[in-house]
């Protein structure tokens, strides 16, 4: 394992371009300490948002690992490029020849996945603690360590990310239409949902529960939003005669979707590999 990886982590730190996206992807996830900074001052109305709540224990663990998991895309151009860069520059097929077996060749790039995703979640997990050691209003050990499965969450979701992005890497071979291949699927899912909401079943329960089994929707339900959460959120809902009855839980059964995808989108790049004459 070790000696795949540092096979795949040596190529990064000869490439230029992922060095400078990982450091940008690092420094945006600290970039979510700078939301305590923001405050708005008129007239007599003061507002700062770390005074909202958004940095209490444990809905810390919520609020940043949602706003983090929209940085991905950062390590998604790193990854894309990584399968890029071994076509165009042939150094698959040079480890092929110098003994590299096309399993251990895909294995190499999946450890480099998880990797990005654990590194990224415990860089995730340091910021909110700091970030909640700071400004919560409850700092006691049970409630700190509460809710500590979104983080379990947010490394799924980058794991199960990352290797659909490895498998279109591996699809397509290049870089910028692999991203592409990513978005119009995006929007390929919002399409059949819509149609299933609107067309076939005239349902949202329903059109809900397929859509939870597709690729993206899967990764989307680990961690739903959570500005609903907050009480002054729900304090202007309720004065407008809205009632929030959201599930913000993460289920087992989502986890699991999710991992099936990361299996399924490895096996692929291995069968991709495999059968093509490289």
């Amino acid at each position: 394992m070790f000696r795949l990886l540092n096979i795949e982590l040596y190529k990064l730190s000869k490439n230029r371009a992922s060095k400078v996206l990982i450091i940008t992807y690092f420094l945006l996830l600290s970039s979510i300490a700078l939301i305590a900074a923001i405050k708005f001052d008129i007239g007599p109305i003061k507002f700062h948002l770390a005074e909202q709540g958004i940095f209490n224990f444990p809905y810390i663990w919520h609020f940043n690992t949602y706003v983090a998991a929209g940085f991905k895309f950062f390590l998604l151009l790193v990854i894309v490029s990584m399968m890029a860069n071994e076509y165009t520059n042939r150094t698959l097929k040079q480890n092929l020849i110098d003994g590299l077996s096309k399993k251990e060749f895909i294995l190499s790039k999946f450890y480099t996945v998880i990797l990005l995703a654990l590194a990224s979640t415990l860089f995730v997990f340091i910021v909110s603690l700091i970030l909640g050691l700071a400004y919560s209003d409850f700092n006691s050990i049970n409630i700190i360590l509460s809710d500590l499965e979104y983080l379990i969450a947010f490394f799924v979701k980058l794991l199960t990310f990352f290797s659909f992005g490895l498998f279109l890497g591996i699809l397509i071979k290049r870089s910028a239409f692999a991203v592409g291949a990513m978005l119009i699927w995006y929007f390929g899912e919002k399409i059949v949902y819509g149609l299933m909401r609107f067309k076939f079943f005239d349902s949202k329960v329903m059109a809900d529960k397929v859509s939870q089994f597709f690729p993206l929707e899967s990764m989307s339900n680990l961690i739903k939003e959570p500005v609903s959460r907050l009480n002054a959120v729900k304090s202007v809902a309720n004065q407008l005669g809205e009632n929030f009855q959201f599930d913000y839980a993460v289920h087992w059964y989502e986890i699991a979707i999710a991992l099936t995808w990361t299996a399924i989108f490895i096996y692929l790049s291995y069968y991709l590999v495999k059968k093509r004459d490289l």
